[in-house]
């Protein structure tokens, strides 16, 4: 033993153990996360210079424990002199370390004082600040108060006041005690009614998510105001770790998402029969579709899905994402529960939403506009090349060996059924091919970059992130999942006038459908106004009216007018590549993916680097309409 060392295991230790123990972490770029009696406890995920308190006082169910939980740095005791001693060694270390160091002290005032129960309006609520004299101090104050915005929520908005620090015990005491810059703020608890103490869930949800992303904000302003960090956005402050919490509800909501394949239970098992029975009927009469029995007993996997316990997530932006989809895999259910009934068309307007005006107004003219170029829609009626599902299969098997040459955790498997319509499917890690499937030559490469390329790739890259909603999807990701690979069929160079065609005729179909019209006059219009052959508009028909109605097929011309002006404003593609999200999603992508919580796609798509993508590329950011794939 060295004599250093022999002299620091004699030195009397200046703390105890377990706190010696936290700032070795520390020392050591470990994670922290201690509990302490009273629900207290000490979580940093990485070391940062700055730490976010609440001070629980015997209170419980505060909105302002959740706001500084939500940090990646927080401390959460049960009073000051519990607090002190913590706060002084862990924050002597983190300066030490970055030069600087700031305490976030997250509070609530007793009563939301300007509500009164006779006020003909809803008037602003409080929110009051202070900080320590230093001038990064209070830029953070500043910072925090120009953050706070909850306008979204369109009940009430904050009122900012700045207050003396000296006035308020809690945070004098923590200024003057720890020596450390510090920035307080309290806010009026506007999720509580007044008189009963009942929560309002939605607005005490939004009141956190936008404190603590003010904080960030605060926290960014002081890091920039010291120079002790360096960071692109205030973002990236936040957590780059997930709670055990998180990873339990994500095992929780991917095995309710994995008990039941959502389009398998609504496709009929009898496509071939059903067309000989229309065309038996003259075309009048909509045939009877057979459906697979139900394998999931609805109840029972809507009773798993709400037992997910979200409460400890501590994580705003992934409490959001997993209450979405908790919503969407409801719906779904119920769905699915509905099949064959006249509730089923009400579920599926929910979760796929109307045709609206302005959708519809697009697919009429794409048809309107290539009406003389139009063909008669059965792509295997329009070309003498002519492949069938084995020819397909080669095709698809030799995509997949090529991404797995990539990646190889492409392990995605191929079947032939024959419970299926003409065309292909992707289930999961799966690729089913009909065995009614014939598409003309031309045309392979482009459908297998949309359904491998895009429906497979994601799968895998969402697995090979750390949670698996990713790969089962964000809610609400089908639409822009469906945009891009039609985009992709553009991207490969196989976009045809017959396949924008088909795009369109689905929302004009999708809205008839809608509109309570029966099965054989949407088939009749399509053959008749459209020009659509009869195999085609049939098939196009039953992809509507399956189940009892479904509104799905609409998605793909919106996904993709969606990803056009995407493209147009100067977004970027590479977010789309790591897991199945929806626009509305970029940003909280971005996001997740700046705190290190996301990873990079482990594999981008093939057609990508085909010849011609970038020059197709660029034109569709130079702004470019659906039209424009295929007639310029």
């Amino acid at each position: 033993m060295t004599r250093t060392r022999r002299k620091n295991r004699d030195r009397p230790a200046a703390y105890p153990e377990w706190l010696e123990e936290i700032l070795g972490c520390l020392r050591t770029d470990k994670a922290v996360r201690k509990d302490f009696e009273h629900g207290g406890r000490l979580h940093i995920d990485r070391p940062l210079p700055f730490l976010s308190i609440f001070l629980t006082r015997g209170r419980e169910g505060l909105a302002a424990r959740d706001v500084a939980a939500a940090n990646a740095s927080y401390l959460i005791a049960n009073n000051l002199d519990e607090a002190l001693p913590i706060i002084a060694a862990v924050g002597g270390v983190l300066k030490q370390r970055f030069g600087a160091f700031l305490l976030l002290d997250v509070d609530e005032l007793d009563h939301d004082t300007l509500l009164t129960d006779d006020a003909p309006y809803l008037p602003p609520f409080e929110i009051r600040i202070a900080a320590t004299g230093e001038p990064a101090a209070e830029e953070a104050e500043t910072a925090l108060a120009d953050g706070v915005d909850i306008r979204q929520v369109k009940f009430r908005t904050p009122h900012v006041e700045r207050f003396a620090l000296e006035t308020d015990f809690q945070a004098a005491k923590l200024a003057q005690q720890t020596g450390f810059s510090l920035v307080a703020v309290r806010f009026a608890p506007i999720y509580k009614q007044p008189e009963s103490g009942t929560i309002y869930p939605d607005l005490r949800e939004r009141l956190v998510a936008n404190i603590f992303d003010a904080g960030l904000k605060a926290f960014a302003a002081f890091v920039s105001a010291t120079q002790c960090l360096k960071i692109t956005t205030h973002r990236a402050l936040g957590r780059k770790a997930f709670v055990d919490a998180v990873s339990r509800a994500d095992r929780s909501i991917d095995e309710v998402a994995a008990s039941f394949d959502f389009l398998l239970a609504v496709t009929p098992i009898n496509a071939d029969a059903a067309w000989q029975e229309f065309k038996a009927s003259n075309f009048k009469r909509a045939p009877r579709f057979l459906y697979r029995p139900l394998s999931v007993q609805v109840e029972v996997e809507k009773r798993k899905l709400f037992s997910v316990a979200f409460d400890r997530f501590e994580d705003p932006v992934l409490y959001h994402l997993y209450r979405e989809k908790q919503q969407e895999l409801d719906l779904q259910l119920s769905l699915i529960s509905a099949r064959e009934t006249s509730r089923f068309v009400e579920y599926s307007r929910a979760l796929y939403g109307p045709v609206e005006t302005s959708l519809y107004r697009n697919a009429a003219e794409i048809l309107a506009q290539t009406e003389n170029v139009a063909h008669d829609g059965d792509d295997g009626e329009t070309d003498t090349e002519i492949a069938g599902c084995h020819d397909v299969k080669i095709a698809a098997r030799a995509m997949i060996a090529s991404y797995q040459r990539q990646y190889e955790g492409f392990t995605a498997e191929i079947e032939l059924r024959d419970d299926l319509p003409p065309g292909l499917l992707v289930s999961d890690d799966r690729l089913l091919i009909s065995r009614a499937t014939r598409v003309p030559r031309s045309r392979v490469h482009a459908l297998l970059s949309h359904e491998i390329g895009v429906h497979l790739l994601t799968y895998f890259n969402g697995s090979a992130q750390g949670l698996r909603l990713f790969r089962s999807g964000l809610a609400g990701y089908e639409g822009m999942q469906e945009g891009l690979a039609v985009f992709s069929e553009y991207m490969a160079g196989g976009m045809t006038v017959a396949r924008l065609r088909l795009v369109a005729a689905r929302v004009v179909a999708c809205s008839a459908m809608l509109e309570g019209r029966p099965f054989a006059e949407t088939y009749n219009m399509l053959v008749g106004e459209h020009g659509f052959g009869p195999a085609a508009a049939f098939n196009l028909t039953l992809r509507l009216y399956r189940g009892g109605g479904l509104a799905k097929d609409a998605i793909y011309l919106r996904g993709l007018l969606e990803l056009l002006s995407h493209l147009k404003s100067g977004g970027a593609l590479d977010p789309f590549w790591m897991g199945k999200i929806s626009a509305s999603h970029f940003r909280v992508m971005q996001e997740l993916s700046l705190r290190g919580l996301l990873k990079a796609p482990v594999i981008r798509p093939a057609f990508l680097v085909d010849p011609h993508a970038q020059a197709r590329l660029d034109k569709a950011r130079a702004g470019m309409t659906p039209l424009d794939m295929v007639t310029s």
